[in-house]
């Protein structure tokens, strides 16, 4: 057994882009690949610690913190969810610092397909795993920029033609059909030519770089059987978590009695087992 403060899954892909998963809990990772058609076992022990601070917290906010980061954290504000309304642009950002190191740096738009067709940012050196954790089974980087708020300016461009979000419900029943993202990125290219132009004129050409020779990278995930109906756990309302682990796909763990995501209970203390040694 296994106990701990759960992280979100790492993951990383393979030769042959399949995904391996582990379970962090705080300096204890446990490879979950291995454990698909095993039965395992997540208790919730009751305590909720920040993953920013480290003080415990009767409630988790945006994903492992207390309210008192949640209210004070440049990297809780808004803006982290919609990068056109950045602080550190307007000359606002309560944390210069965290934004010059985690808003000034090179960002990625990208289509994936998860639960269909997508735009998303990321910053660079996120590439792959936010498409990952997002559980597309395709994605492809089609512009390079120089900074967060541009990357979000460019997204809501594109936000006219294609989602930004991803059906979690949908993208846990099964994969979507592939298709052919470089036509896609090209037929955006083409309608948003002027406005994508406009952009570079006002900030310089090498803020602003249309990836055309990227080629589109194909996740494959550790799933055996997929859920033809969605249940999902909380460990608020129920602190046991079991059953057989039928797969992995983006924070989710698929269980033959219902699906956990583990990233949504960031911070929380957990006890671990599964049925065969680790």
């Amino acid at each position: 057994m296994f106990e701990g403060s759960l992280r979100k899954l790492t993951v990383c892909l393979d030769q042959d882009n399949q995904v391996q998963y582990q379970l962090c809990l705080e300096d204890n990772p446990i490879a979950l690949n291995q454990l698909i058609g095993q039965s395992i076992r997540l208790q919730f022990l009751e305590t909720i610690t920040c993953t920013h601070c480290s003080r415990q917290t009767k409630k988790s906010f945006a994903q492992g913190y207390c309210y008192p980061c949640f209210t004070q954290l440049a990297q809780c504000d808004l803006c982290i969810m919609k990068p056109e309304l950045c602080h550190y642009d307007q000359g606002t950002c309560r944390e210069p610092e965290w934004g010059q190191s985690y808003c000034m740096t090179p960002h990625i738009v990208y289509l994936a397909n998860s639960s269909g067709v997508k735009v998303g940012i990321t910053r660079a050196n996120q590439v792959p795993t936010r498409w990952i954790d997002q559980g597309a089974i395709q994605a492809l980087p089609i512009l390079r920029v120089s900074k967060r708020y541009l990357s979000g300016l460019i997204e809501s461009l594109f936000r006219q033609e294609l989602s930004d979000r991803t059906q979690w419900q949908k993208m846990l029943k099964g994969s979507p059909e592939s298709v052919c993202l470089p036509e896609i990125r090209d037929q955006l290219f083409v309608q948003f030519e002027q406005a994508i132009q406009a952009y570079q004129n006002k900030f310089g050409l090498q803020a602003i770089q249309c990836l055309t020779d990227e080629v589109a990278c194909d996740i494959h995930y550790p799933v055996e059987q997929y859920p033809q109906t969605i249940k999902s756990y909380n460990f608020d309302k129920q602190p046991i978590v079991s059953g057989i682990l039928r797969g992995i796909k983006g924070q989710y763990l698929i269980l033959d009695t219902g699906v956990l995501n583990i990233r949504k209970f960031t911070g929380y203390h957990i006890s671990f087992q599964a049925e065969v040694a680790i």
